[in-house]
């Protein structure tokens, strides 16, 4: 397995726990032993967790997008950033790299 697709499982594995953890209303997420808080945002109240370079955040159902829309309708969405590049979302469970080939 080459780095990059290690580095692919790993974000996929980290991302997959979080997601787990904000959608499940946990206060806090546990990563390889070490203990995040799930934060909010003061303005519109998105849950999100901050690790290594990355935040991992719900979308915002309040913006003006189809995945508003969506998050709206029910559909449990969370992206993957660092930065403001998105590198990942995850729509109802399922991981979807949105810049590394797997």
């Amino acid at each position: 397995m080459s780095d990059e697709e290690e580095r692919v499982d790993e974000l996929e594995e980290v991302a997959t726990t979080v997601y787990a953890a904000i959608f499940d209303g946990a206060d806090t997420v546990e990563i390889d032993g070490n203990v995040y808080p799930i934060k909010q945002t003061s303005k519109s109240k998105v849950r999100l967790v901050e690790r290594g370079g990355y935040t991992y955040i719900e979308q915002n159902p309040h913006k003006d997008s189809r995945w508003a829309k969506l998050a709206k309708e029910g559909h449990q969405i969370m992206w993957v950033m660092q930065g403001r590049r998105y590198l990942a979302q995850i729509k109802d469970g399922k991981f979807l790299n949105l810049k590394w080939k797997k």
